[in-house]
Formats: structure tokens, sequence, C-alpha cells
């Protein structure tokens, strides 16, 4: 069987050959990244291990030991998904229609809730604090092994959504590290009555990124960090944190976060995603929630903004009424974050509306709106996107069926 030499040098490109800068190569639990020519240098990497290249946008390859310089070529990956909630995955008729669509669909990949809106886990965890805090849940699905077996021989790419800073379970049952309420000394809460932890605080910190771990060994390809920021709703006034809840302190926070996962997640060949609110592609600021595109994109892999129109409820510029003009939101949402990110390898994948509007007319959002949010999202140069619905029901008619795919 062959080994790898003592030191390993290769060169990561794409499908054109172009060398692919940034890419990431990992053995051994240890990441590196390749140069401005691709390139990449390994010393005494063990001698059996294979390496795991990965880079945004691309599906991820893994090479066994070769004697010699090592070429990697990445296929691109678009990745087009749609969301099974906590109780939705865990409901066959719900997840079998998902999966249905998929099979028949442009879907091939799907958004899983693993630790949702109230903090609950989503399969038996192993986590001793999650254990104690109660966040086993209510709808703990048994058979999940299998349900990712499934996925994996279907070619499904599977996302892990991990609800970080609001999580009532936790808040509860350690209110030290939890948002205050100023009024009485107890878990502050929002307009939902769901209780916050402290962004500030690392030990949440540890909590979230030891459930991402074990996401990661449970085979999803991808941990997407929703809620991380600073709360939007309630009485915010009366909210008190570890430190000054001021804009210079809510980025470092936020940034220091997703900058720890990504270090110890990507060791693990995973991808990090943060979702972000449609807004942070206009606002100078941090939108007052800890959000800034060219603070937090060194440090993730994928940008996924929820640009529902509906969302947007004062336009965006040129447009006043964002439900009458999908695509133009879409597309001037994502071209000013890639825009703002820069250099960074970062690539933007958003969230696409597929619910009915809830801010201006009440209209129903059909095949027509949701395929100009597509349309919008790959003109700017989105790598994929994902349709959300909180019911877990979506627009079949909207997606392109397997067999045109084919023909093409």
């Amino acid at each position: 069987m062959p080994t790898w030499s003592k030191t390993v040098t290769g060169q990561v490109l794409d499908d054109a050959r172009r060398p692919l800068a940034g890419a990431a190569v990992v053995v051994d639990g240890r990441e590196h990244r390749t140069d401005a020519d691709g390139a990449f240098a390994l010393e005494g990497p063990p001698p059996g291990a294979p390496l795991l290249v990965r880079m945004p946008g691309f599906a991820k390859a893994t090479v066994r030991p070769v004697p010699g310089p090592v070429e990697v070529v990445l296929q691109p990956r678009v990745h087009r998904a749609a969301y099974l909630t906590y109780f939705g995955v865990g409901d066959r008729t719900i997840r079998n229609r998902v999966l249905d669509l998929a099979a028949r669909t442009e879907l091939n990949a799907v958004v899983i809730d693993v630790k949702g809106d109230r903090g609950w886990i989503v399969y038996r965890t192993e986590i001793p604090e999650a254990l104690a805090a109660g966040a086993q849940g209510p709808a703990t699905l048994r058979d999940f092994d299998a349900l990712m077996a499934d996925l994996k021989a279907r070619g499904i790419y599977t996302i892990a959504r991990i609800v970080a800073f609001k999580d009532n379970v936790l808040a509860r049952h350690r209110p030290d590290w939890a948002v205050i309420d100023t009024r009485t000394g107890t878990p502050w809460i929002d307009n939902e009555k769901l209780a916050w932890v402290d962004p500030f605080r690392e030990e949440v910190w540890d909590y979230n990124i030891a459930i991402a771990r074990e996401a990661v060994r449970r085979g999803f390809d991808e941990v997407q960090f929703d809620y991380v920021r600073f709360p939007t709703d309630g009485r915010l006034g009366a909210a008190r944190y570890a430190r000054p809840n001021t804009r210079q302190t809510r980025l470092p926070a936020v940034a220091g976060f997703l900058a720890r996962a990504r270090r110890e997640l990507g060791a693990m060949g995973a991808f990090v995603a943060a979702d972000v609110f449609g807004y942070t592609a206009f606002n100078e600021n941090d939108t007052d929630i800890g959000q800034r595109i060219e603070e937090l994109a060194p440090h993730v892999d994928y940008f996924s903004p929820m640009l529902y129109p509906s969302g947007y409820h004062r336009g965006i510029p040129g447009y006043r009424n964002p439900v009458e003009h999908p695509y133009q939101v879409v597309h001037e949402s994502v071209r000013l974050i890639r825009q703002r990110a820069g250099h960074a390898t970062v690539r933007v994948r958003p969230w696409l509306q597929d619910f009915r509007d809830y801010a201006f007319d009440r209209r129903p959002f059909g095949v027509a709106e949701i395929r100009a949010q597509i349309q919008g999202a790959l003109d700017a140069g989105a790598a994929g996107w994902m349709l959300w619905n909180p019911r877990n029901e979506y627009t079949a008619a909207a997606l392109r069926q397997k067999e045109a795919l084919v023909a093409k």
C-alpha cells in the first residue's frame, strides 16, 4: 500500500485548471491552506492518512497516498437546498415529502435543525452539558444514523443548522451564562418568550462548538450557525450582558465565536456557514446585532443571508416595495455581499422565500416569485440557494425536474 513521503507537496486546481488560492488541505486533524498558486507543502503527515481537500463552491475531494507531487482538481458544486425543521425532520411524512422532492427535482442538499430555535437537539446527544440542560427535547429522532446513511446514499449534501445564541434550554439551565433582565434578575426573554444566552461568554461558544463537532462526527458536511447575533426584539434596554453592548464589543464577539468554530470544524473537514440579516448587505454599521460582512468574511466558508423580500421592511435603494421585485432584491443583496467580502474565499448562498408575504400585501409566493429569486441569486454569482418554509411545504413546480437537468 502506498504511503506519503516525509514532505508532501501539491497543487489544488479548479475544473478549468486554474489554481485555487486558500483551499483547505486537512490531514490528521490539522488544516493547511494553499498559497496564491494553489500550492501546498505538508511536513510529516501520517504515512497512510488520506488528505481531505475542500474549497467553498466545490465538492470535497479525498486523496489517498501517492508517490511524488499531488495534483487535486476540484469540481464545482452548487447547493440547492430545502430546510427541515426540528419537528419536520422527525415526522416521517414531512421528511419523505422533502426527500421525494430531492429525488425528482434539482434539490441536492438539505438543511436540518440539529439545535433548533428552542435549544433542543434532534438526535441522541452525548454532550454532558446538553444532557444536564435538558436539550434532548421532545422529538428526538432515534433512527438518525439511518437517515444520514440514506442521505449520503442519495448524494445529498447535509447542512446542520445550529441556533447559537437564542437558547431557552441553556439559558434556563445556566442563568450565569444568560442575557439577564435587569428588572427581574432572571434570564431576559424576547417577544417569543424565549431566553437568550450571552454572546460574550466563551462558555456559550464552547457549548455550541461542542454540538457542532458532534454534528460533524454524525456525518454532516457543513455546520450553519443561525442566530449568531445579538437580539433584535423584546425589551432590549433591560438586557444585561457580561460586557457593555456596543458596536465595538459586539463585532469582536460574533467574529471571535465564528473564528474559533471555523478553526475547530475546519480541522475536522467541515464547512462553516453563518446566517446573516439581508440588510447586512446594505448597512455600513453592524445592524446593531454584531453582523458586518467585512469582519465576518474571513471566518466562514459560506454567508447565508436571509434574503426574503418580506423581510426588507424599508425596501432597498430603488425598490420601495420589495415583494414586487424579488429578482432585484436578491440580486442586489448577493452582489453587495460578494463585493464587501473582498478577497476572502467565502461564498454567498442565500436563503430564499417560499412562503406567503407577511409584511406588505399578504401575496402568496409561488412559482414566478421563487424562480425570480433563484435567478437573481445565480445571476449575481451565488454558490447556490436554500428555500425556507417554516412548515416544510415547498413549491415543487418552482423546481426544475431532474430529467431536464440531465437533458442539458
